[in-house]
């Protein structure tokens, strides 16, 4: 997997990066361990450059006429898809989904996939990856609200 150095801003409790216009997302690439040295470009993966522990999450441009080469699943990861611009298919267990900005899809580990671009714009898209199973309190459960009175450094 390629490691992208982004000028990540960090403190005890956080981390950002600005990564650049999704417009850009060519400029990065991926080398799966299995490609032969051959680069997906339009991949970033933020889990290292942001420091997170419980998820992977990429920004992803798969460019107009292109397809994932292969299918792929997991042995413990469920994954999201959330598209935002473009449209294309996702082909999912035989089943094939048209997509299109405002697209979502939750794929289970075991689900079989891949997915194109057929279109002539290319397809923008954000994909998290997080353990199966393993939230355990819904959003609302899990939130504290804060005692301090919002206030915003002048």
């Amino acid at each position: 997997m390629h490691t992208t150095n982004l000028d990540a801003t960090q403190g005890t409790n956080f981390s950002g990066a600005q990564v650049g216009a999704l417009t850009d997302l060519h400029n990065y690439q991926f080398f799966h361990p299995l490609g032969k040295g051959r680069g997906f470009p339009g991949k970033l993966f933020l889990k290292e450059a942001l420091r997170m522990t419980s998820m992977e999450v990429s920004l992803n441009k798969l460019p107009a006429g292109q397809s994932v080469p292969f299918y792929h699943q997991h042995r413990e990861h469920e994954e999201l898809y959330i598209f935002l611009k473009g449209s294309g298919q996702f082909l999912i267990d035989d089943t094939v989904i048209d997509v299109r900005e405002g697209t979502v899809i939750r794929v289970a580990p075991e689900g079989v996939r891949t997915w194109r671009n057929h279109s002539q714009e290319d397809l923008y898209y954000i994909v998290i990856q997080a353990m199966a199973g393993s939230m355990h309190a819904n959003d609302v459960e899990d939130g504290v609200v804060s005692p301090e009175k919002v206030s915003w450094p002048a």
